[in-house]
């Protein structure tokens, strides 16, 4: 039988729940204290929640997150950790009274909605958990992780042609979701059909791209079959998206594998994308870069404004297929996750979330902002280059 726990850790492993949690525990440099917050006693208890989940002792976690909710029962960030303490040790009814409760506060909750799923998807309950992540992707259709589960959701159902377009669409918003399916159990009723060959190519095109330039590193860190890797480099080098070279090692030649140059000018024009969706057509990487760094600063004035409306909108345009969307995906896949993380935690916390990661929120788009005009001042001079 198989081993749903294994698979569940997969959708939402303990590791990136620690690392999300730590992370949304950053305080401001100022000390908080109970005389300057009110809420000073729940947010201590809840740091003392995670930090219990951090530990593996949920049992002691699911009690500091209880005493939380005495203080404020309707606080949506305790009620989701709650719930899922309680789901990792076995409690599902429980963790199911802990999201009903923020579905009670807001019925739109992407991932409570996606964390319902999962308590449906261990009891092979797999029609009820599409329905649950379903509400969870309407929500928020730029959320990853749940196009991610639909797509698992709906290859265990035998749904193929479907599986693979969520799939598809949860690869495009985090690339790292292809690496995950690779090896998932759950798709391996779609792993014969051509559109899953594809998102292997995509494993290995990134797996090239993070400096693995070997058939055995490449397979090292992927943890595909060798015969699939040699078969992507193969598929990969047909369409012109990788070169071959060799290099010595003793008295042996080695293929080396890397990216063709200027890669984003082939994938910029319209045409099927590369797993197989109609891609926008844009006017070239030198026009996409500069609406992305009109975008920037336009953002950088809202958040230093402490402008929540104004916010809202300016990031909008990053995760916006229309707008700034591909080429964040394509060239900021990190920073595209964390824009889509604030936009929606915005419209449940409001200036308290802004005021609260604002620092953090300017650093990363200043670091896009960087990273932009240094590409166009790249581009710009190969284009003098063939110019001339």
């Amino acid at each position: 039988m198989m081993d749903l726990t294994d698979d569940t850790q997969k959708k939402h492993t303990k590791d990136d729940t620690q690392n999300s949690l730590k992370s949304s525990l950053k305080v401001s440099k100022t000390d908080v204290t109970p005389l300057t917050d009110e809420d000073y006693n729940r947010k201590k208890l809840f740091k003392k929640g995670v930090n219990l989940m951090a530990d593996e002792k949920l049992e002691d976690a699911c009690e500091a997150f209880e005493q939380a909710l005495r203080i404020d029962p309707k606080n949506i960030e305790t009620l989701l950790k709650l719930g899922y303490a309680r789901f990792h040790i076995g409690q599902h009814t429980e963790a199911l009274a802990a999201y009903d409760q923020v579905l009670n506060i807001d019925i739109t909750h992407p991932e409570a909605w996606n964390l319902k799923s999962l308590v449906d998807y261990e009891k092979e309950n797999y029609s009820k958990a599409l329905d649950a992540v379903q509400n969870a992707v309407d929500s928020d259709p730029n959320f990853g992780m749940a196009w991610y589960n639909k797509a698992c959701y709906l290859s265990l159902l035998n749904q193929v042609p479907e599986s693979l377009e969520a799939l598809k669409r949860s690869i495009e918003i985090d690339v790292k979701n292809a690496r995950k399916a690779v090896k998932d159990r759950d798709f391996i009723n779609v792993r014969i059909e051509e559109g899953f060959r594809r998102i292997i190519e995509v494993v290995v095109l990134e797996s090239i791209r993070q400096g693995y330039h070997t058939l055995g590193s490449i397979v090292w860190t992927t943890l595909l079959k060798k015969s699939d890797v040699e078969e992507a480099l193969a598929k990969l080098l047909e369409k012109g998206l990788i070169i071959q070279n060799e290099k010595r090692e003793g008295f042996h030649r080695i293929p080396i594998y890397d990216l063709v140059k200027h890669i984003s000018d082939r994938v910029t024009v319209e045409k099927r994308g590369f797993l197989g969706l109609t891609r926008k057509k844009l006017t070239g990487p030198i026009q996409s870069f500069r609406m992305l760094s009109e975008s920037v600063q336009l953002a950088k004035n809202t958040i230093e404004e402490e402008d929540v409306e104004g916010t809202i909108k300016s990031l909008d345009v990053f995760v916006n297929s229309d707008k700034c969307g591909p080429i964040m995906i394509e060239q900021f896949f990190e920073e595209h996750r964390d824009i889509r993380l604030w936009r929606a935690r915005l419209d449940h916390r409001g200036r308290d979330y802004l005021i609260e990661h604002k620092e953090r929120m300017l650093n990363v788009l200043e670091n896009i902002g960087a990273s932009v005009t240094k590409k166009m001042r790249n581009d710009s001079d190969y284009s003098s280059d063939k110019l001339q």
